[in-house]
């Protein structure tokens, strides 16, 4: 099982690239940043962390690609990945575009952890009704997966269409960059995973043992090989025991959750962390 991080990154921790340089100098597998576009001041959908109050960093979060660009160019064996990044918010094509040129820099090192969303009224300003995200989702990243898969890409679905085109670069990672779904263990997230992902970012690594047998036969019933999916449980607080355990239900890699702070916050913990590799 490999060992990564993650962090809220924010306008006031340390900078994404400085984090990547010195974890990939610690010898961690990978990075994660999570993603919102903006944070509307209505209140209307409660904290997903709950409380009443939305924590400071929803507001201040960087642009994942472009942060993660910046880091793909002083490093050069970590992942690079992003829990979650938001397509329903997106231009699937110009996006498209940015995840295939970020895998080009890197040299495939893109991990894409894509979520549905949890913000109303942040969908609401990109035009996306809360019950239909899904399906958009869906549909905008099996439209990505057409430019990065094909040299005449098209598609057609209800929410969005290409006329065939060609878009390069493609990734170096074929067909498709990696991408992990995020969210809720149930028959619908396991059910897109079946369908157009190569495995599951469940959030804390709860009701692993339950939950990762089905998706497992969820994907074998689409006629796919469960032994190639990638569990990765995200904002873990490790202990011995914990990541033991995780090891013998078939996780692949977990993120360990590095406090949202300065420099010497940050760099202190990681070098905790890296007692775990």
């Amino acid at each position: 099982m490999k060992i990564g991080v993650t962090i809220h990154a924010t306008d006031r921790t340390i900078a994404v690239h400085e984090l990547a340089v010195a974890a990939e100098e610690r010898g961690f597998h990978s990075l994660y940043v999570p993603e919102h576009t903006h944070i509307p001041v209505s209140r209307e959908t409660p904290p997903p962390t709950g409380g009443d109050e939305l924590e400071e960093k929803y507001l201040r979060t960087p642009d994942p690609i472009v942060s993660l660009a910046a880091a793909a160019a002083v490093t050069s064996r970590i992942l690079l990945g992003t829990a979650v990044t938001l397509p329903a918010q997106h231009d699937p094509i110009a996006w498209a575009k940015a995840v295939a040129t970020l895998d080009q820099i890197s040299g495939g090192r893109v991990v894409l952890g894509v979520g549905f969303g949890w913000n109303v009224e942040e969908m609401r300003s990109h035009g996306v009704a809360y019950g239909e995200r899904r399906a958009i989702v869906r549909e905008h990243m099996l439209l990505s997966q057409a430019l990065w898969r094909d040299d005449v890409a098209s598609f057609e679905g209800e929410h969005v269409t290409l006329a065939p085109s060609w878009s390069w670069p493609k990734p170096v990672q074929r067909p498709r960059v990696r991408t992990l779904l995020g969210g809720g263990a149930g028959p619908k997230l396991f059910a897109d995973v079946a369908e157009w992902g190569d495995g599951w970012i469940p959030f804390g690594g709860g009701g692993l043992k339950e939950q990762v047998p089905k998706l497992r036969a969820a994907v074998a019933t689409a006629g796919r090989d469960p032994d190639a999916l990638h569990i990765v449980p995200m904002g873990v607080l490790p202990t011995e025991e914990k990541l033991a355990y995780f090891a013998t239900l078939g996780v692949t890699e977990t993120a360990l959750q590095l406090p949202v702070g300065d420099s010497d916050l940050v760099l202190s913990t990681l070098d905790r962390f890296a007692a775990f590799l």
